[in-house]
């Protein structure tokens, strides 16, 4: 794959950030897809859970903001994550699964409601609808997350795979 067709595919990612579609990434974005999660799930924002995905989501938005925020004004332009992907995470997935983790984690946690330690593929499906994600590509990402196809899905099915989809790994 060409450099151009890897940065086109990064691009197309962006959106999945830009909760509001402002046209820039920033904490807010952050703030406001912990929210719909913890709405689709009945959960309080002052829960442990809900603490701790406002937690993870802060967590999360920092980590993206120090690896593609180059100008220092706490929004990350298209051009930004672009430049932060192509430059920082290409040949490094695993960082940026390492900064989705506590956010990935914490969201896992919500959406886990019997409590079993892993997501059912209708409560990933929900998270994902929660993000913005159109129903039929929601129910056949959270198909693929179960990968050993015993309907629950694991913290490290989801961080692989995250980390795998937002950085287009050639």
């Amino acid at each position: 794959m060409v450099s151009t067709e890897y940065e086109r595919k990064i691009a197309a990612r962006f959106a999945g950030f830009d909760q509001d579609g402002n046209g820039y990434i920033d904490r807010e974005d952050f703030n406001a897809a912990t929210k719909a999660v913890l709405a689709e799930f009945g959960t309080p924002a002052r829960s442990d859970k809900g603490q701790s995905l406002y937690i993870g989501a802060e967590a999360f938005w920092q980590g993206m903001a120090g690896i593609a925020d180059r100008d220092g004004d706490q929004r990350i332009t298209r051009e930004e994550f672009v430049g932060g992907a192509v430059k920082r995470l290409r040949d490094n997935p695993e960082r940026f699964a390492e900064i989705a983790r506590p956010f990935l984690h914490a969201a896992l946690a919500v959406a886990d409601t019997d409590g079993d330690g892993a997501a059912t593929v209708d409560e990933a499906v929900r998270v994902l609808k929660a993000l913005g994600v159109p129903q039929e590509i929601a129910a056949a990402a959270a198909g693929t997350l179960d990968a050993d196809a015993d309907g629950r899905i694991g913290e490290a099915e989801v961080v692989s795979a995250f980390a795998r989809y937002f950085t287009v790994p050639e």
